[in-house]
């Protein structure tokens, strides 16, 4: 309940895009590849920002 107003950091904000782009590619998978592929390399991209946040802190 405390942390009902806590503004997310940067970090969870990536980390829940990255979820929501691997779920959308998985999805897309089923039906459409290449789009699937457009958004797994989306999710990619989300990674390396991941990894460059950590590394700072």
């Amino acid at each position: 309940m405390f942390g009902l107003f806590k503004k997310k950091s940067e970090l969870e904000k990536l980390q829940e895009t990255y979820k929501s782009l691997l779920d959308k590619s998985y999805k897309l998978s089923h039906s459409n590849r290449a789009e699937a592929d457009k958004v797994m390399a989306e999710a990619e991209e989300v990674a390396k920002k991941i990894d460059e946040l950590k590394k700072k802190s």
